[in-house]
């Protein structure tokens, strides 16, 4: 019997990259994924949306249950989990890869922008969690995993994009604080960041076009380190900042090769990491 079949996962913004690569991998084995995102209807600059989603993760091997919904309002949330919790039974997994990016400076970012960025990211996660946890408490071997950076105070990293960097780094205090708070009840709760940038429609929308989007790596390379966390005991790895390449060779992987998007590019780091 696979390691996550019959578990089952609660994913925000799971419609679409990294989100969907996470959820997909799981379905390998036979999960159960929920998803809640915003994206009902196809959007001409964004691929794919909830309902497609939902069927790539079952023709994954797991089952899916997609709900539209906006980690920004409480009642939705919680909605979600009860529709997860009557289909599924329980919650072990949750995943919070629901997130706003915008780069522009503290002149030229609008306060409502900025508003939104926090609402998703750290306020998003902070609920997303919170609402998930009496069901993880449950669960043989819980997992809380949100897709954000360690935190690293070095002043570069917020001078040119501070409202974001704020939003990222709240996400990544939810972690610092829960996997405190709940270690005695062994839910484990981590952060994964990846070390290069990953093709998505971030990089491609924002981040260079094409152009980057030849330095990147795969979504692929966040599913199997995401895969591998989800794999340990919960009360043995909890707090942890991990990046994607380190989890994978830790896992025995040498070759990396295979999650490049191009072969033998000079890939881009990703933020918040200095080395």
């Amino acid at each position: 019997m696979s390691g996550l079949a019959g578990k089952t996962m609660f994913i925000s913004g799971g419609s679409r990259g990294i989100g969907l690569a996470i959820a997909k991998r799981a379905a390998e084995d036979g999960a159960n994924v929920a998803l809640i995102a915003k994206t009902a209807d196809p959007n001409p600059k964004l691929p794919g949306t909830i309902y497609t989603a939902a069927a790539e993760i079952e023709a994954a091997g797991g089952k899916a249950l997609p709900i539209v919904g906006d980690i920004r309002f409480d009642d939705q949330v919680e909605a979600a989990v009860n529709a997860t919790v009557e289909a599924f039974g329980g919650i072990d997994i949750c995943v919070n890869n629901a997130s706003a990016i915008n780069l522009a400076g503290t002149l030229q970012l609008p306060m409502k922008t900025y508003d939104l960025m926090q609402d998703i990211n750290t306020r998003g996660t902070y609920l997303v969690s919170r609402t998930c946890l009496p069901h993880l408490m449950e669960a043989e071997n819980p997992h809380i995993l949100t897709l954000s950076p360690p935190l690293n105070l070095a002043p570069h990293w917020f001078a040119n994009n501070l409202a974001y960097t704020i939003a990222k780094y709240g996400m990544s205090m939810c972690t610092l604080g829960m996997s405190a708070e709940f270690a005695s009840r062994g839910v484990a709760v981590n952060s994964l960041w990846p070390r290069t940038a990953i093709a998505t429609a971030a990089v491609q929308n924002l981040l260079g076009g094409e152009e980057s989007m030849r330095r990147t790596r795969s979504p692929e390379i966040m599913a199997d380190a995401a895969y591998e966390i989800f794999s340990r005991p919960s009360r043995e790895a909890t707090g942890n900042f991990y990046i994607d390449d380190e989890v994978l060779a830790e896992a025995g992987t040498t070759d990396f090769s295979k999650y490049a998007s191009v072969p033998d590019a000079d890939l881009m780091p990703d933020f918040f990491l200095d080395a």
